[in-house]
């Protein structure tokens, strides 16, 4: 084989492979004399098929496939030789009006490589970022407020007889009827439901006011036209419903009764678990503003060239969620705006390159900070990671079990975000993050700004075989 470099301008890269006629031959003779052994044709004994017998029967189609196997052989052994990393697989130019002469084993195979490699990225001056990582303290006042809460939800109820009023706690049955025709789910006993809480179809509980206990009354309601349930969406029903039992809620008590109602041991043990769970609550904010500062200096800092191919590519996944998105909703681009006017397509299309270009490049870059960090992901992360997604989709786990066996790279955009996590993890450490108090309503809002932060969880990981993976993966799973 011999190997010719025919371009190298930037990351662009072609070859000319040629590979002689006679090797070639020499292995078609090898495929031919190792199909002798297998084959069985009628009047030879098996091993003992004439050369010139097996040429004519299968010499066409056993070069083909010899000819498709130097070609691979071929082109991974020239790249590996070079000791570059291709972006993506290489395409092949090869000159099919040759082909019938090389077939036939009249001339040398000869073919044209062309790929892109990945840049070479220079990590230096991470020392030099400052970054701020925005928090929110939270006062006493704050804790207190939350713990009344938890008092309301957890108040003790006194039974009563007399009429149940807002706030009473009422025990029930009750049927559910559609077109006098009890409906599934709509049937159930000793349900306790507390008048003016909201947490019955609207209407249902205001209708239980002024009832006592071992009344038989019904309540007519209309289900929400976006109900969970289609078939009731929208629908008129009439519940018959038993009062079993009126109780009024007792004065809320902030003690160490409440406490102990918790499982706590005291008031103020309550105050600090409550305080404890705020801030869990706000970290995963923290955390994202704090990544999302991170990846825009790292894209404001580091500035190299990109395989067009990848950006390509990028942009195509890009803008295909993007088309899907507009055509579920019924919105198009406006025909009439300029090029560079916000709604044209040509401005839409110009937005999401630049994007795409940032993705790839805070890709490759995160991608080769954690290869020469040598993070890596464990089996046991990507299991969890499995386990979490199954969760997403209760009553399909075996069905998405088989999806994930059958799509090694459904596998690979597992590890993905846990590599990328694991990176910034890294990172953080070496850039200098200074804690920023802000509001609360300043932390957990959306900044959408560009559109790009709505991407940026997409990568290349350490191995170089380009899955991706989305933060938002697009099943939007809702709860009802």
């Amino acid at each position: 084989m011999e190997v010719t470099e025919t371009r190298a301008d930037g990351l662009q890269r072609e070859l000319k492979v040629v590979v002689p006629a006679a090797a070639l031959e020499e292995r078609l003779t090898t495929y031919l004399d190792d199909l002798s052994k297998k084959v069985k044709l009628k009047g030879f004994r098996p091993g003992k098929v004439p050369m010139a017998h097996l040429k004519k029967m299968y010499g066409r189609s056993a070069m083909a496939e010899v000819i498709n196997d130097v070609m691979s052989e071929s082109v991974r052994d020239a790249v590996e030789k070079r000791d570059e990393k291709p972006a993506m697989q290489p395409d092949i130019d090869l000159n099919q009006d040759s082909m019938q002469d090389v077939m036939e084993g009249k001339t040398d195979l000869a073919f044209d490589v062309k790929y892109e490699i990945l840049p070479e990225i220079e990590v230096t001056g991470l020392d030099t970022i400052s970054i701020e990582r925005p928090i929110v303290e939270i006062d006493a006042a704050e804790v207190d407020k939350e713990v009344v809460e938890l008092a309301k939800r957890y108040r003790d109820y006194d039974v009563v007889e007399r009429a149940a009023e807002d706030g009473d706690r009422l025990k029930i049955d009750f049927v559910g009827k559609i077109d006098d025709v009890a409906f599934e789910g709509g049937t159930a006993e000793d349900i306790d439901i507390v008048v003016g809480q909201g947490r019955f179809i609207p209407g249902f509980e205001e209708q239980l006011t002024g009832t006592k206990a071992g009344d038989e009354t019904t309540v007519t309601v209309t289900f929400p036209k976006e109900y969970a349930a289609a078939e009731l969406a929208g629908k008129e029903a009439v519940f018959d419903v038993k009062v079993k039992e009126v109780a009024a809620p007792q004065d809320d008590k902030i003690d160490d009764s409440l406490a102990e109602k918790l499982g706590m041991e005291s008031i103020d043990k309550l105050k600090e678990a409550v305080r404890l769970q705020m801030e869990q609550g706000y970290a995963g904010a923290t955390r994202a503003k704090v990544k999302r500062a991170l990846l825009d200096a790292l894209d404001e800092r580091f500035k190299f060239a990109l395989p067009q191919k990848l950006v390509d590519s990028e942009f195509e996944t890009i803008w295909r969620q993007v088309t899907s998105d507009m055509e579920q909703r019924g919105e198009t681009f406006d025909a009439d705006a300029a090029d560079d006017a916000d709604g044209s397509e040509a401005k839409a299309r110009a937005d999401y390159q630049k994007i795409a270009e940032r993705r790839v490049r805070l890709g490759l870059l995160l991608s080769e900070v954690g290869t020469k960090a040598e993070v890596q992901v464990t089996d046991e992360e990507v299991q969890r990671a499995l386990s979490e997604r199954l969760r997403q989709f209760p009553g399909q786990e075996r069905q998405v079990i088989e999806f994930y066996r059958q799509n090694p790279q459904a596998i690979a955009s597992l590890r993905a975000p846990i590599f990328e996590d694991k990176v910034v993890d890294y990172l953080l450490e070496l850039v200098t993050v200074t804690n920023k108090v802000v509001p609360r309503e300043e932390l957990l809002q959306d900044d959408d700004h560009d559109h790009d932060h709505d991407h940026d969880h997409h990568h290349h990981d350490h191995d170089h075989d380009h899955d991706h993976h989305h933060d938002h993966d697009h099943d939007h799973h809702h709860g009802h």
